[in-house]
């Protein structure tokens, strides 16, 4: 006679799988029958703060508006409203390494340090010279651009 080829293990798995299956069905008609006793909220509307309720809006708490003042897109700017933003800023080099040309300079400003390249200076820089610089975005983060000394 042959060996049966259902081993316990696959056996205990196809029983947790029926279970499984039987206990989503009994949760399908749980919910099935529950909807059917509690129909839930038939229409939903929207009071004056702009929150759904089940109850209808108060006509006297509703508030005109005029189309005309909406404005739609983004507004034009004066020369007025833009603010004068100089973008060289001031700072002191921290470290730099000839060999490897590159560096750090720490801003003035707001104590930030930023690094430099050999490739964006204007001028020959060392450690603790006073520079002047411009930020641009690098790939891992802001570094300093035509740094030269004052």
């Amino acid at each position: 006679m042959a060996k049966s080829q259902q081993t316990y293990n696959k056996s205990e798995k196809e029983k947790k799988r029926l279970k499984k299956r039987e206990e989503k069905q009994k949760k399908k008609l749980a919910r099935k029958a529950e909807a059917k006793d509690n129909p839930g909220i038939q229409f939903a509307y929207v009071d004056h703060d702009g929150n759904l309720t089940d109850t209808p809006p108060d006509p006297t708490q509703k508030v005109e508006i005029d189309a005309s003042t909406i404005e739609i897109g983004i507004p034009k700017k004066d020369d007025s409203d833009v603010e004068e933003f100089d973008p060289v800023r001031k700072g002191k080099v921290s470290f730099f390494d000839h060999s490897k040309g590159f560096g750090f300079i720490i801003d003035s400003e707001n104590n930030e340090k930023y690094f430099t390249h050999v490739s964006g200076l204007i001028d020959e820089i060392t450690e603790n010279d006073k520079v002047s610089f411009e930020l641009e975005r690098g790939m891992k983060g802001m570094n300093a651009v035509r740094v030269k000394k004052i």
